[in-house]
């Protein structure tokens, strides 16, 4: 296992959690959103893109089960500059293969790797950043990296949409638009990885001479690890709760941005690229962001319990704003852009209650090792019905589809009355 060296190091904080989680951020918005705006720019259906960038979210539902390589092996601090090399290739990769005729499968074999480096990444990084930081630096760095993690949001789904769309615009070339929009991520890293390799401080022994028996018995807590997570109360509701609670947004999520796309005669609103930018990758994170940081406030007055169904009402009913726009004639820019801003504060509002009983379930014995495992079902809550998400809407459209994703808003409410939660939990004290 790692070891610590001593955590008072001359370099500050300031020096590297901020580059830190921005880096862990880009990765995962390019897997995510880019991947999906990208490709249905060059044509590919809602079907393949759901499909094919749901399968995506399988490195972060199964990261556990290879947490402890990062842990056993090596230094988190060495993982975290190597991943970030790995990325920097990865994405110069992406943009060299986009103007080929096989780029689909291409670009697609290269976000694989981006998905299982990046997830990775994620690993070293917060490990990293819990060996670095007492614990009253990490309490009071914990919003600095939470605030340029959505900073990087704002960079992936806005500016650099923005840039993309810029480029299509002045050259027509839709291809190369998105080629270097890739360049740019891939320099950014290499930028990261020369930055980091001087500012992350010297905190771990290297573990080059760890015995077998170490890595056995490494092994052997990682299985009683698992052992208890399923021995946990209400383990069954719990795991329900976290497949299921973010249903409708789990496959709106897929088709928000094809749908912004689409021209109108194909059900869509028509949007250019650089509008979708500032759309859903400007307003629509401010939106996330605000409904989050609220949703926290709220949830420290009276608690988890007290919150929970009203927070599932929320993800719930703001989803309507989609289903106004898919039957609304002509919509403003300016009404888009509400309704965007209202349905992500309502998701981010309402996924402060899910991230507070991820939290409330792993608590008592391997409570960060039982988080982890969380959140590997909050990713497979997200891919399974993401991947189905495009065939749903090629084949009923997108006015019967957003209406779909409201009867789905069933399960996000109903799960939340089989949950016994302590009403105490979450409260200031």
């Amino acid at each position: 296992m790692s070891t610590s060296l001593n955590k008072k190091t001359s370099r500050s904080p300031w020096a590297w959690v901020p580059t830190l989680y921005f880096a862990q951020g880009l990765p995962y918005i390019a897997v995510m959103t880019l991947s999906v705006i990208m490709y249905k720019r060059l044509g590919i259906s809602n079907t393949d893109i759901a499909l094919y960038t749901g399968w995506l979210y399988l490195p972060w539902v199964i990261k556990p089960f290879w947490s402890p390589i990062v842990d056993i092996f090596s230094t988190k601090r060495h993982w975290i500059i190597l991943m970030q090399w790995l990325v920097a290739i990865a994405f110069a990769g992406i943009a060299f293969t986009l103007p080929t005729t096989f780029f689909f499968s291409m670009t697609l074999a290269v976000f694989w790797m981006v998905a299982f480096v990046s997830a990775t990444h994620d690993i070293a990084a917060d490990g990293f950043y819990m060996l670095a930081l007492s614990e009253h630096e990490q309490s009071f760095y914990v919003g600095i990296r939470s605030t340029f993690y959505r900073i990087a949001s704002i960079a992936g789904q806005g500016a650099l949409v923005v840039v993309a769309g810029y480029i299509e615009d002045h050259t027509g070339n839709i291809a190369g638009a998105w080629s270097a929009v890739f360049f740019i991520l891939s320099a950014l890293f290499l930028v990261f990885a020369i930055y980091h390799s001087w500012s992350l401080p010297k905190v771990e022994a290297r573990k080059d001479d760890e015995k077998s028996g170490n890595i056995a018995d490494v092994w052997r807590e990682f299985g009683n690890v698992f052992a208890a997570f399923f021995r946990k109360k209400q383990v069954g509701i719990a795991i329900l709760f976290m497949l299921l609670y973010r249903l409708p947004e789990a496959q709106l999520v897929k088709l928000i941005n094809p749908f912004l796309l689409d021209p109108v005669e194909a059900g869509g609103l028509g949007l250019s690229t650089s509008d979708v930018g500032i759309v859903y990758g400007t307003v629509g994170i401010i939106g996330l962001t605000l409904g989050g940081i609220i949703g926290g406030v709220f949830a420290a007055r009276q608690g988890l319990r007290f919150w929970l169904k009203p927070m599932a009402w929320s993800m719930s009913l703001t989803c309507l704003t989609f289903v106004y726009l898919s039957y609304a004639s002509d919509p403003s820019l300016l009404a888009i852009k509400a309704c965007v801003f209202i349905e992500q504060f309502g998701y981010g509002f309402g996924f402060t209650a899910y991230m507070l009983y991820l939290i409330y379930f792993s608590e008592g014995e391997f409570s960060t090792a039982h988080y982890s495992i969380c959140t590997g079902f909050m990713a497979l809550g997200m891919m399974l019905p993401g991947m189905a998400a495009g065939w749903i809407e090629d084949t009923i459209g997108y006015r019967m589809f957003f209406i779909w994703t409201m009867v789905c808003c069933i399960a996000t409410i109903g799960v939340t009355y089989l949950l016994n939660i302590n009403p105490e939990f979450g409260k200031k004290r």
